[in-house]
């Protein structure tokens, strides 16, 4: 049942919007006073950005369509736009800050899922 929620062509769709509510969510809760000092209890900005935006790459990548190499390069430039968004929102709070390296790490995470994901779809096309 995972499996087919997570990579079953009919599910698509479902995972593709699901990576931009998730976006939204982030951003909105991003936004409350005192929401990110209370995140940092728990993990560095590092983790945080890293974790949030390998799973919006794994879910824009598998829930687009295209080739492989098309699907990683939809979800990187993906990914560098919602990171840019949201650093910018961010700059515009009091209380927070926009960072490039929030954004490099944001970036850097797609890269890493995508390049993942690409390898992995790419075997399991082959074997199909």
């Amino acid at each position: 049942m995972l499996n087919a929620l997570l990579l079953q062509p009919t599910h698509a769709r479902l995972r593709y919007w699901s990576a931009w509510t998730l976006f939204a969510l982030i951003v909105i809760v991003g936004s409350i006073p005192g929401a990110r000092a209370d995140a940092a209890e728990v993990a560095s900005g590092v983790v945080l950005h890293s974790c949030a935006y390998a799973v919006l790459a794994f879910l824009i990548f598998t829930g687009s369509h295209g080739t492989p190499a098309l699907r990683a390069v939809k979800a990187v430039l993906t990914i560098a736009a919602m990171g840019a968004i949201d650093e910018c929102v961010q700059s515009f709070l009091p209380y927070r800050h926009g960072a490039v390296r929030d954004w490099y790490v944001d970036c850097t995470a797609a890269i890493v899922t995508s390049t993942v994901m690409w390898m992995l779809w790419s075997n399991r096309k082959a074997q199909s």
